[in-house]
This record gives C-alpha cells, structure tokens and sequence, in this order.
C-alpha cells in the first residue's frame, strides 16, 4: 500500500512539474521561431537541457516528499521529546549552514553577482555569507519554537533594520540582498528544516504546530537580506579606507 502511494505522489509531481515548465517551453520555442533564430544544435542542446531539469526536479520533489519531510520531521520530534533540548541550539545553526551551502539556487546566484561584479564580490564570500545569515537565521528559528517567542519580535526591528541599512550600502549590495532573500529559500531549507521545526513545535507540550513550527521561511529570509547588506557595509567602510590613504 505504501509503494502505491509512493508511486502516486511521484506520478503527481511529474504532473505538477510539466505544468510548471510547459510555458517556459513554449515561449522558448516562440522566441526561437520569430526572434531569436538560433542555430539548431544549440537550440537542441538548450531543449536536453530543460528535459535535463524536469527530470532532476522530478527526483529531487519525490525524495523530499518522500524521505527528507519525514525525516526533518522525526529529528524534529525526537529531540522536542528530549529533557536538553538546547542541543538543536547549535544543531539548528549547523544544518542552516551547511543546507545553504547545499542549496543550488544559492550556488547560481552567487556565481552570478561574482561576474556580474566582475570579481569584485566573489562566490565564495557571498556563498559564506549567506550560509551564516542562515544558520543565524534557524538558530533563532529554533529558540522561537522552543519558548513560544511571538514572530513579530524578530521581523518586525530585523526589517527596520533592513530598511535603514538601505541608505547606507547603496542600491547594488540592496538588490542582491533582497534577490537573495528569495534565493535562500529554496528547496533544501523549506523542506528539511522547516520540517525539523514543525517536528518540534509538535513534540514540546503547550506549542501549536501553526503558529511556532512555522515562520522559518520569514527569518531565513530577512536573514539573508541582513547578512548581505552587512557584507555592503564592510565593502562600503573598506573603500572608504582606501579612499582616505
């Protein structure tokens, strides 16, 4: 019964993903028809490309739906039934790392702001700073679930915070940030560790599932936008060090 299920969730993700890249199908065969004219191995290998990555995401959803989800879950509930829960302190620090260091779309953008700044902010130092923007970001997440801390408490001053930081670091290091807000949230922290606090709001007697296991996704997010314009604000006083010799 359980393979069947197994089975059926798989079909259905298939399903779902088709539905998700058709149009970026068709546009693209559009564009090739009236604009863009590239030569055909190129538009065929942009074509084994995108089947390429229906067939990664139809894998990589079935192993969430299927082993990660529960897993985090599990973890979550077996160390809320604990008497020191304080370890996923410094666990949920840990695994907020090394998921964002895991986390493709964060290898993409980094990649990306390294050539598009030619340089300037290299993959590695945004890979790093993301990863521990995160890994701040679910440690609270964790302390929020563990003593019922309302979620207003940290989004409301991490944001006016933000904003003020805006003024300061300037529009570049602003865009990426808020680009990689979206960025850090990707499959890998949604699935993994928002099910470890679910778990946990769940285990701990007097939490609500709802309102404690979620909210994760807010913080990860803020926290990617903090740390990135606190990378700005280094650059920015490094320059003007420079500027001032």
């Amino acid at each position: 019964m359980n393979n069947f299920f197994a089975v059926s969730d798989i079909v259905n993700i298939t399903f779902d993903v088709i539905i998700a890249l058709l149009p970026l199908v068709v546009i693209f065969l559009v564009y090739q028809a009236f604009f863009l004219k590239l030569p055909k191995s190129e538009a065929l290998n942009i074509l084994k490309g995108i089947f390429l990555t229906f067939i990664g995401i139809v894998f990589f959803l079935s192993g969430v739906q299927i082993g990660f989800m529960p897993t985090g879950k599990i973890i979550g509930k077996f160390i809320g039934s604990l008497s020191y829960r304080w370890i996923l302190i410094p666990i949920g620090f840990i695994l907020g790392f090394t998921v964002t260091i895991a986390e493709p779309s964060v290898r993409v953008l980094c990649v990306k702001v390294e050539d598009a700044s030619t340089g300037y902010i290299s993959e590695k130092m945004m890979l790093f700073t993301l990863a521990i923007g995160v890994a701040v970001a679910v440690t609270f997440a964790v302390i929020k679930t563990m003593y019922g801390i309302p979620l207003m408490y940290f989004i409301v001053p991490g944001y006016i915070l933000a904003l003020s930081l805006t003024k300061l670091v300037g529009p570049t290091f602003t865009s990426i940030a808020f680009d990689s807000a979206g960025v850090a949230t990707g499959p890998m922290t949604v699935t993994f560790i928002m099910s470890i606090a679910v778990g946990l709001a769940d285990a701990i007697e007097g939490r609500s599932t709802i309102v404690d296991g979620f909210g994760l996704v807010s913080l990860v997010a803020l926290a990617a936008i903090l740390s990135v314009m606190i990378l700005g604000l280094l650059y920015k006083i490094k320059e003007n060090r420079k500027e001032s010799k």
